[in-house]
């Protein structure tokens, strides 16, 4: 046995421990480039995605002319649709017509009244009535109503007095005898020469309850007459009334 402290004996020394370790064939070899490392990559088809690159599209409502808004500008078609309706357009309506998102054209209708106010214009852009519209401005009222009172004295013209002289000779008579003696629509010039104060409405007829009208003290006043009994006699250029009754009564 051996003692406590005392050095391990040394083993009996095995065959080829000392012989130096043989060199494996290839060792020291250089790695050798498995074909195709340093070709370029070559591109999958259809691996890229089609479109990726692609511009992205403007979106519809920006101010970009296109074949779907029809005008320069979103703001120029609101200008042009404001312009030609009789009453308030509703955002909505505004929007289906231009083909633009409702926020785009509320801020286009907005922005455009901000800028004719901030530039003083004769017109304004305002909401009324859940819809907008153009309406003149409060500071050029002066020069409108002249224009007004002007425009009541300006001459009639060749429609409006062969209309007013059937009334005068007529009267009372309803439209549509004056247009069948006329032979055309006389709807607008009444209303004209009922807006001069010319001719006034005087009743309803019985059997058809169309509106009569008849000259008023106003158109005596501007022919310098005292009663109608002045008028000048026209009997000699006229058909006699049993004739003009039969043509009336076709279109009463």
């Amino acid at each position: 046995m051996t003692e406590p402290g005392a050095p391990a004996a040394e083993g009996p020394d095995v065959p080829g421990d000392d012989l130096p370790a043989a060199d494996v064939p290839g060792d020291d070899a250089p790695a050798t480039d498995l074909p195709g490392d340093d070709a370029p990559a070559v591109d999958v088809p259809g691996a890229d995605v089609p479109g990726a690159d692609a511009p992205v599209a403007d979106m519809p409502g920006d101010d970009a002319p296109g074949d779907d808004l029809g005008a320069p500008t979103l703001a120029a078609a609101l200008e042009a649709l404001l312009l030609v309706a009789d009453e308030p357009m509703p955002l909505l309506t505004l929007a289906q017509v231009t083909r633009r998102p409702v926020p785009d054209v509320e801020a286009v209708v907005r922005d455009l009244a901000r800028q004719y106010d901030e530039a003083g214009r004769g017109f304004r852009l305002r909401e009324v009535a859940g819809g907008w519209r153009y309406y003149t401005s409060e500071q050029c009222a002066a020069v409108i109503e002249r224009f007004v009172v002007d425009g009541q004295q300006a001459r009639l013209t060749q429609a409006a007095l062969e209309t007013l002289a059937v009334i005068a000779y007529r009267q009372p008579v309803s439209r549509s005898r004056v247009s069948a003696i006329r032979g055309v629509n006389v709807d607008g010039v009444v209303r004209t020469l009922v807006s001069r104060g010319l001719v006034a409405e005087a009743g309803t007829e019985p059997d058809s309850a169309a509106l009569l009208y008849r000259t008023t003290p106003y158109f005596l006043e501007r022919m310098g007459l005292a009663t109608l009994d002045e008028l000048p006699p026209i009997a000699d250029l006229l058909p006699d009334l049993d004739t003009m009754d039969d043509l009336t009564d076709l279109t009463a």
